[in-house]
């Protein structure tokens, strides 16, 4: 593993390989790319570290910022480091910006506003967690070395000091970026013993940048996964959603399943690794799971949809409760949407996902079946309303869930399923011309309820509202004296 040496500091433009690594000509195209970002942000970066200068502290782009710069890919969020302490930086940036804020101060982060920019400047630290603690102890330190050699992977650990554009590359990052690998600065275990949830880290990072990860790094993680256990929930989960709406989920899952991790954090995915009978009568219910996710995934139109992916990730989960070897050779699940539904919310609750995320990944769980009772278009409309009313706001979403839980290699099988759900679809936005089925109500409203019944407020209302709405389900619009009608036909009923 390199050491900082004096060739760890360079001209950004200057960075050899080394004979064992990824060829010049690849390391010379991502330090171009990474001149190119750093032009367009130099402006701010440059106008910040001439303060910082000018007040006898150093400043540096780093981190994430460095590797998506040489990367091609650096957004308006920029990450700085500074020997100063936070409340030097306070003193240096609140003349100059356009917002501050101090949020991250307690871990010596400073937030900034800039024109179109959020900078975020750090003070140099290291941070460690106790055995037992699930809060890292921040202490400050005096050189970037010691700042980056605390970072989680090399990929991570590079600088660039500003003004001068002096690349800082201690740990052979440039070269791991280069051959697409994720290592650590230090040992793996050291690492992950000061903050276990790097160990997730690795995943997502592995997932939204497709790079592989060291075989040391894995065998880490393998080795220490119970650490997780000591991480908030709420670290957990972010972590887990960044990999999530990332671009190449399937692969931070794996290494999560394949490592332990998962075992830890969301039990339910490995637990679908259900052996199969000698006669292979069911599928792999965890391929096929990845599966739909990558097809949902494919349906998306307007970017990652965290509650569609996790929805597609969960859809099965409660097929392990449920499998039963039948009399005639068969396996079935019977309810395993149901008893999945359950799983999921007790799952994402354990997570402290949002109360309104945890409620609609549920139900599409639960939905996800209800297509196959469809058969070759036998529904008649009533069943057509009650499940655009039963999906509610998650419609579109239950249609790419449903589409994608297809995963059959049966050609024939597919596109029937296919066809059929192309017909559902399309009576759905019939009826919704004719009906406005995304607004299904009763013909009557509570208020013409009390009028024509000559009843006050209370649950004979709801009762009554109640028998309209399945009456609307049943048989579509009604006229408003046909409703009334049939209101009282039915408290005729219920008075006696």
């Amino acid at each position: 593993m390199p050491n900082a040496n004096s060739d760890s500091q360079r001209p950004l433009s200057a960075a050899p390989a080394s004979p064992a690594q990824p060829a010049p000509e690849q390391l010379s195209a991502v330090q171009r790319r990474a001149v190119s970002e750093l032009l367009r942000v130099s402006p701010v970066a440059d106008d910040l570290a001439r303060r910082f200068e000018q007040a006898g502290f150093r400043l540096a782009l780093v981190g994430g910022s460095v590797r998506d710069a040489l990367l091609g890919r650096l957004g308006n969020d920029l990450d700085f480091t500074t020997d100063a302490r936070p409340e030097d930086v306070l003193t240096i940036v609140r003349p100059w910006a356009d917002a501050v804020w101090e949020v991250g101060i307690a871990f010596g982060t400073v937030g900034i506003k800039k024109s179109d920019f959020v900078l975020e400047v750090t003070t140099y630290r290291s941070e460690v967690y106790d055995r037992t603690s699930r809060k890292p102890e921040v202490s400050y330190g005096d050189t970037i070395e010691e700042d980056l050699v605390r970072r989680d992977f090399t990929v991570n650990a590079m600088a660039v000091s500003l003004p001068g554009k002096t690349f800082v590359d201690p740990h052979g990052g440039l070269e791991d970026l280069a051959a697409r690998r994720l290592r650590t600065p230090g040992t793996p275990q050291s690492s992950f013993s000061d903050d276990p949830l790097r160990m997730m880290r690795a995943a997502r990072f592995a997932a939204q940048l497709d790079f592989e990860v060291d075989p040391e790094v894995v065998a880490a993680m393998k080795e220490m996964a119970e650490r997780i256990d000591i991480v908030s929930a709420e670290r957990v989960r972010d972590e887990l959603n960044k990999l999530l709406v990332s671009a190449h989920p399937r692969k931070g899952l794996r290494l999560l399943v394949d490592t332990g991790l998962a075992d830890r954090v969301l039990p339910e995915i490995p637990a679908l690794r259900l052996e199969r009978d000698e006669h292979h009568r069911h599928k792999d219910v965890y391929e096929h799971s990845l599966t739909v996710l990558d097809q949902a995934i494919d349906l998306e139109e307007d970017g990652p949809d965290l509650t569609l992916r996790l929805a597609a990730l969960l859809h099965d989960i409660g097929k392990p409760r449920t499998r039963r070897f039948e009399k005639d050779g068969r396996v079935s699940f019977h309810h395993h949407e149901v008893v999945g539904a359950k799983m999921t919310k007790k799952r994402m609750t354990a997570l402290k996902y949002p109360s309104e995320m945890i409620k609609d990944v549920s139900r599409l769980v639960e939905l996800h079946l209800r297509f196959h009772g469809y058969g070759t278009g036998e529904w008649t409309d009533s069943a057509v309303r009650r499940y655009v009313r039963d999906a509610g706001p998650l419609l579109e979403r239950l249609h790419k869930l449903t589409r994608s839980d297809c995963t059959t290699r049966n050609k024939r099988k597919a596109n029937a399923l296919s066809r059929a759900y192309d017909g559902l679809e399309e009576r759905i936005a019939r009826l919704q011309e004719q009906e406005e089925l995304d607004a299904i109500r009763p013909d009557l409203d509570g208020n013409e309820i009390m009028r024509i019944l000559g009843i006050p407020p209370g649950p004979e209302v709801g009762r009554a509202y109640k028998h309209l709405l399945e009456l609307r389900l049943e048989h579509g619009p009604m006229e408003h004296d046909a409703a009334a009608a049939a209101l009282k036909e039915w408290w005729a009923t219920q008075e006696g």
